[in-house]
């Protein structure tokens, strides 16, 4: 009987010293300033004010596929 108690009293602690969940964000979480989803591949585009895939923006556009010509592309003034 002794020997059932301990087990017990061992099974016990044992569950109750066990790691915390470890609490992960949800996908798309990781929204910027401008509510644009960098884990998506979005980023802020100022000439078009709205998020913006690089590589779908350049393909539009017909700019080349890098980051400088989209950074250079979205920080200039929109055309009117």
């Amino acid at each position: 009987m002794k020997r059932l108690v301990i087990a017990c009293l061992i099974l016990v602690l044992s569950a109750c010293s066990s790691p915390a969940p470890v609490r992960t964000a949800m996908p798309g979480a990781d929204r910027d300033p401008h509510g644009c989803i960098g884990s998506a591949g979005y980023r802020w585009c100022t000439r078009t004010q709205q998020c913006e895939r690089p590589w779908e923006l350049a393909k539009a556009q017909q700019l080349d596929s890098s980051v400088g010509a989209f950074d250079a592309y979205c920080e200039a003034a929109p055309a009117h």
